[in-house]
């Protein structure tokens, strides 16, 4: 099973997750949770039972910005660094490469292609 921690602060986030990826959630291929905030992923990500091997993350957030997060994550979590995915409105090239720079495995632009991230998750070797 990949588990699986969404963080963005637009909470209709949630439903849409659970509406595009709703054959593998129930099949238990893929489970989701969510946090609304930098600040509560990392809470989320405090306990040990949280075992997410994946996050997407959105980088526009008030407080903590994702990339912030995924700065957080990637210093702290060094065995295995979980796969950080890194969602924006913003296509621009400079989100982009500070995301990179700070270790970002992937980046996405909004809306989310659900289609074509779905298999993306599917054929990941997680």
């Amino acid at each position: 099973m990949k588990k699986i921690l969404v963080v963005d602060d637009e909470r209709d986030i949630q439903m849409l997750f659970e509406q595009h990826f709703r054959k593998e959630i129930k099949s238990g291929e893929m489970e989701f949770s969510f946090s609304f905030s930098g600040e509560e992923a990392l809470e989320f990500m405090k306990n040990p039972e949280h075992k997410a091997i994946l996050i997407l993350s959105d980088i526009n957030m008030p407080g903590m910005s994702g990339l912030e997060l995924l700065k957080h994550i990637k210093e702290k979590y060094e065995k295995p660094p979980p796969v950080v995915m890194m969602i924006t409105a913003y296509g621009d090239g400079e989100n982009y490469n500070l995301a990179m720079k700070l270790g970002a495995d992937d980046f996405l632009t909004k809306p989310l292609d659900f289609s074509s991230l779905k298999e993306k998750l599917k054929t990941m070797v997680l």
